[in-house]
């Protein structure tokens, strides 16, 4: 029997290269609302029985709403970082009338899928996620020996300056972050994800009704400003804001501004 729930929940959806646990450094203020923090499909604790299948984006996003289904949850305040932003606005669009707001959070949307169609006409804009593109892809054909690898390297310095490019201030970031982030790498699902955006409809963003916040470090690699732009462009209330000293994981960078904008968000969503 599902637990009972009323209201509007927050979900949040983790980045291809983490888990439910990169949003921990948000959770530290108490909200108004009940929290979802869900590891999606291969990634994190959800990765028994995980099969390719379901790593696209309608996939994925059919998973998420069937579990707050389960869970009785009506509507939603979808906070998505990197994949998970592109993923919100999917189920955003897909489900306009129970979607109540979205931030997303360095969402990986136009550059990324144009750098994963034409990886190398975007080597010079997009070389941070082209370079781990080709990364994942090798790791995930040495099977389980390659998530193995990632977590064995995660545990060493040399994590440091493999994740440097992320942040504004590596030197910031605590050891725990780092050891996270190799962690819960998972190649395989990683190269399915980004197989899945490459040729995602971006049109149909534009039936989004709900508020949006969309995101960007001043210094994000995988989020350009021509993104924000785009996004503006094509979603018809949506905010766009450039955070500064900020790379690609403003929710460890300045999760005490990113907070602060979603407390605006989820006021304009009432």
């Amino acid at each position: 029997m599902a637990p009972e729930a009323s209201g509007t929940a927050e979900v949040y959806l983790h980045g291809a290269a983490g888990s439910w646990t990169t949003f921990e450094p948000l959770l530290s203020a108490a909200s108004p609302h009940d929290r979802v923090l869900i590891d999606l499909p291969g990634w994190g604790e959800s990765t028994k029985r995980a099969r390719l299948e379901l790593f696209g984006i309608e996939a994925m996003a059919r998973a998420v709403t069937e579990v707050l289904a389960l869970l009785g949850y009506p509507r939603w305040n979808l906070v998505g970082h990197s994949m998970g932003g592109f993923l919100a606005l999917h189920i955003a669009a897909a489900w306009p009338e129970r979607t109540a707001s979205v931030a997303a959070i360095s969402a990986t949307t136009f550059g990324v899928s144009e750098a994963a169609r034409e990886p190398l006409r975007s080597v010079s804009r997009f070389p941070a996620f082209v370079g781990m593109r080709l990364l994942m892809r090798s790791l995930a054909a040495l099977g389980p020996a390659g998530p193995a690898l990632v977590r064995a390297i995660g545990a060493t310095p040399v994590m440091g300056p493999l994740t440097a490019p992320l942040f504004a201030d590596p030197a910031g970031i605590s050891a725990g972050v780092i050891r996270g982030l190799g962690r819960d790498a998972r190649p395989a699902s990683f190269s399915a994800a980004a197989r899945a955006v490459a040729h995602y409809d971006f049109d149909q963003w534009r039936g989004i009704r709900c508020p949006v916040l969309a995101t960007r470090g001043d210094t994000d690699v995988f989020t350009s400003p021509s993104d924000l732009d785009r996004l503006a462009a094509t979603i018809p209330n949506v905010r766009t804001v450039t955070i500064p000293l900020c790379g690609h994981f403003a929710n460890v960078e300045q999760p005490e501004q990113v907070q602060q904008l979603l407390g605006g968000l989820w006021t304009d969503a009432q």
